[in-house]
């Protein structure tokens, strides 16, 4: 049976243009979206199709506009980058031999379904290459969607598996959901799920519209009020199937190839592959004439000569700096530079203890320069004095207004602050650029993101320096060798802004993320981590001794428990005594089917018996004299006699602040034990600790957010919010409350915001399923916004696939997707949670980047730690009541919520005082 391929064009080029890294050729002129196109339609002939045509939009509006003015009207213009590669897309596809459609007063979508249509009548079988899902509704036995972007192919079966509706429901499915970026209107707050839900309930638009009065809720609320404008959303994405050509589809025969025109084109845009498979035999295409094709209608393109003139996978050109004539050179090209990469190479990766060995430097992609400062292996050749360069580099690092660019730029920042050296004017930093773009789509080393973002490998730190024990310090890498590592981390560098940078500029609400936020962000924590904060090592002793202590009774306590002598840390004695001697459930496994003795398998058996509880006590105990009690004392700096932790911008997908070496975030206040090792933080002589905390952060962000009336209600009235959420659910006056009911409503606050379901609810109350069901639909039906919140999130999710914060940072959730149902729940907890991580971490993240500015001329005070909602300070004893209230008021200023944003401020000698 013949077959016919249709390619949707726009489809193809504006995936291309975003999936695809904005690659450009030695004349500067974009050529990302091209490569990508022709790529997929190589693909497409090596298929060999029996007919196919290439169907792009035609300029000018179509009948759309006509039946609804405000059609596309909130689309952004196309941008510059992707209109300049019309033209030569075009003349690439003409040149393949693709005939190609654009017909005007209709889109792309009319001429393949009316193409489509023909086609399937006179028995040829239809391939549809899109990624368009208003094509589904063509799908049909003989008609099937191909993907060459994922190699997937969508049936009628495969339809049903995505949208939950048959392919001839597409069109109300469509209808009912609307289309934001098309401004079709549908019903407001309609999703995925409900729209399927609708059209399984009641087969048909007609049908959810002659049923509108039984959809109840507030979504009910909106299918009435849109219920007007439904027929002309049909109207919208309804595709036609009659247009008017004056073609056949036996007229759609793939023309003979140009092969000079495409060896042209293929040289001067640089598709090397492309240009190897064009001059070998077996690349060749058998093809039939076929008479000329409907006219093209070719925009102007423009070519944005901003553009890096580098492939940005090539190698670079590196040059060795060691003499004054050549440092010189490299001096009045930084001079000049609209936009300096640099990097420095170190005696170790901790910030606060390395030296200098190197710095490198990138002005143009491809070019860069590396200068060794203390490279001292023997036979080393001479290099330029330390001090003398630093000092040359010195006004130019510290001109905030010479732009620099960074990867992971604080590190870099915190070396040269031992020099007497304060960077300013960090206008980028790639690891930032990257993880604001998409926090999950890869790691954000530079090694992750030249691979993911350039396609190039990079020399890895091992290959010069060694690994294990037998690794050297940089210090003594060869001067060659260490050259081409280290000026390739300016390049590279350089290279990935000019890759990243355009996708950020061309999405507003993530770019104000960035430039207001992340990148501010960063001389901020500098600061935080060079100050360090002051540790008690004596009390830290003392409390270690204790935790010895107990640990010993609590040992003793677990022999008595099991009847015999065991070692504690030992998983396989542990699980004998548990399993096989005590004949307790096994209700967790490890991956090889053994009994697990994990924290969550014995928290799920210790209502049974003594013994898990005290082994988990014995754990935790355990766990605070090694990370904290003893290891605190042995990190303390000697350089400056303090514990300096490092903070990490690009680890957690929400936007929260991490931190390492120590780990401050985990450091528990739960126990008295976790909330003694706070008394080992202190303040110097005649200085406090003061210790800011945002109240209930995340449950006012869930009232600005949900619109909940009785939850805005509850905070404007302040006051205990459990109670008050107890005394909404159980209907009780709030001083009627028990202890029991307010810490019902409390676990219901806070477990909701996580996704706690009553199953969970239950084993964390010592209730059963169904009262905490009860509680569950109580907390409901008392704050319906918040439901109608959650709700409408996981569907803004599946439609979307992300959710964002208040301030536009965006989390991906590909597991949405997933055939894991786990995998599946627990990204729908996750799109639920994440707007409210997320904004309370861009909240504190305002919060201190205000303070902080505040704080710059100032020497009565210094911003420590940030540890979760709370920022924690040194201040000058008699300048604590005009601190204290200035911080409160910044950070209660970071946002502007229908809720107050509350914070604690406390003050003391130590940190356990002022929290």
């Amino acid at each position: 049976m013949p077959n016919l391929t249709l390619i949707d064009g726009s489809s193809y080029l504006y995936r291309a243009f975003h999936a695809l890294p904005p690659l450009s050729n030695a004349q500067g002129e974009p050529t990302g979206a091209l490569f990508g196109v022709v790529n997929m339609l190589r693909t497409t002939l090596k298929a060999k199709p029996d007919y196919v045509a290439f169907v792009s939009d035609a300029s000018g509006p179509t009948f759309r506009n006509v039946l609804y003015e405000k059609y596309k009207a909130n689309r952004p213009p196309m941008p510059d980058d992707l209109r300049a590669q019309i033209e030569p897309m075009l003349q690439i596809v003409g040149a393949l031999g693709f005939p190609i459609l654009r017909v005007s007063g209709v889109e792309a979508d009319d001429v393949i379904g009316t193409l489509a249509t023909q086609a399937h009548e006179h028995g040829v079988d239809v391939l549809i290459s899109t990624g368009d899902k208003d094509l589904a509704q063509l799908v049909r036995p003989g008609i099937t969607l191909v993907n060459t972007m994922t190699n997937t192919t969508m049936d009628s079966a495969a339809v049903m598996e995505k949208f939950g509706v048959k392919p001839e429901q597409i069109i109300d499915f469509l209808s009912l959901t609307g289309d934001t970026v098309d401004n079709v209107p549908g019903v407001p707050k309609c999703g995925p799920k409900t729209a399927a839900k609708w059209l399984a309930e009641y087969g048909s638009l007609d049908g959810v519209m002659a049923h509108a009065d039984k959809v109840g809720g507030k979504i009910g609320e909106y299918l009435r009020e849109a219920l007007p404008a439904l027929p002309l959303s049909r109207q919208l994405v309804t595709i036609k199937i009659d247009v008017p050509l004056d073609f056949t589809v036996q007229q759609l025969a793939l023309r003979e190839r140009d092969i000079e025109a495409l060896r042209e084109l293929y040289t001067r845009y640089e598709f090397k592959a492309a240009l190897k498979e064009l001059d070998s035999a077996t690349a060749e295409v058998v093809t039939t004439p076929s008479p000329a094709t409907a006219p093209v209608v070719v925009e102007p393109a423009r070519i944005d000569t901003s553009k890096p003139s580098v492939d940005l996978a090539a190698q670079g050109q590196y040059e060795l700096v060691t003499t004054q004539a050549q440092f010189d050179a490299w001096l009045a090209r930084l001079h000049d530079a609209p936009l300096i990469a640099f990097d420095t190479e170190t005696t170790s990766l901790d910030a606060m203890r390395a030296d200098v060995v190197g710095i490198s430097f990138s002005v143009q992609p491809g070019y860069a320069c590396y200068i060794p400062l203390a490279h001292d292996y023997p036979g080393a050749p001479a290099q330029l004095p330390r001090d003398k360069v630093l000092a040359a580099l010195k006004p130019i690092l510290e001109d905030p207004r010479r732009p620099k660019v960074g990867q992971h730029a604080k590190y870099d920042m915190n070396i040269l602050s031992h020099y007497g050296i304060v960077v300013q004017g960090l206008a980028h930093d790639t690891m930032l650029e990257s993880y604001v773009w998409n926090a999950t789509a890869t790691r954000h080393d530079m090694d992750s993101l030249a691979k993911k973002y350039l396609g190039y490998d990079t020399v890895k730190y091992e290959e010069v320096a060694g690994k294990g024990a037998k690794q050297i310090s940089f210090s003594q890498v060869d001067l060659d060798t260490a050259c081409r590592y280290a000026a390739e981390d300016a390049d590279i560098t350089l290279r990935l802004h000019h890759a990243l940078w355009p996708q950020l500029e061309g999405e507003p609400k993530l770019r104000k993320v960035y430039e207001d936020i992340e990148i501010p962000l960063v001389p901020v924590l500098a600061s935080m981590e060079q100050r360090g904060v002051l540790i008690d090592v004596n009390e830290l002793r003392k409390q270690s001794q204790h935790l010895g202590k107990r640990m010993h009774e609590l040992q003793q306590e677990a022999w008595k428990s099991a009847g015999r002598d065991f070692n504690l840390d030992s998983p396989k004695q542990l699980q004998a005594i548990l399993f096989d001697e005590l004949g307790l459930p096994a209700k967790l496994k490890t991956p090889t089917g053994q009994p697990s003795t994990n924290e969550e398998a014995l928290e799920a058996i210790a209502e049974e018996h003594a013994l898990p509880r005290l082994i988990l006590d014995y754990r935790g105990l355990a766990k605070l004299r090694s990370t904290y009690t003893e290891k605190l004392a042995e990190i303390v700096n000697p350089r400056t006699g303090r514990v300096h932790t490092s903070y990490h911008q690009g680890a957690v997908a929400t936007g929260r602040i991490s931190s390492t070496d120590p780990n401050l975030q985990n450091i528990p206040v739960r126990t008295e034990e976790g909330r003694r090792i706070r008394q080992a933080f202190i303040a110097p002589e005649g200085w406090l600790v003061m210790a800011a905390d945002y109240s209930q952060i995340e449950l006012r962000i869930m009232a600005h957010l949900s619109g909940d009336e009785g939850l805005l209600r509850a905070f404007h009235e302040g006051g205990d919010i459990h109670r008050a959420t107890a005394a909404e659910v159980f209907g009780l006056e709030p001083e009627a409350v028990t202890s029991n009911q307010r810490r019902a409503a409390k676990a219901i606050n806070f477990g909701l915001m996580y996704g706690m379901s009553a199953f969970g609810l239950a084993r964390q109350l010592g209730i059963d399923r169904g009262e905490a069901s009860d509680y569950m639909a109580r907390y409901f039906s008392r704050y319906p916004g918040v439901h109608a919140f959650m709700e409408a999130t996981r569907e803004r999710a599946h439609r979307d696939g992300y959710v964002e914060t208040l301030f536009g940072r965006r989390l991906y959730l590909e597991n949405l997707k997933s055939r894991n149902q786990a995998f599946r729940a627990g990204a729908e907890r996750a799109a639920v949670n994440a707007p409210m991580q997320g904004t309370a971490a861009d909240i504190i993240k305002r919060a201190m980047i205000a303070v902080a500015a505040w704080l710059k001329d100032r020497d009565d005070a210094h911003m420590l730690m940030q540890v979760h909602d709370e920022l924690v300070f040194e201040i000058r004893a008699d300048t604590v009541d005009t601190v204290r209230d200035t911080i409160r008021q910044h950070m209660s200023g970071a946002a502007e919520l229908q809720v107050p944003l509350v914070v604690d401020v406390g003050v003391g000698k130590n940190w356990d005082e002022a929290h």
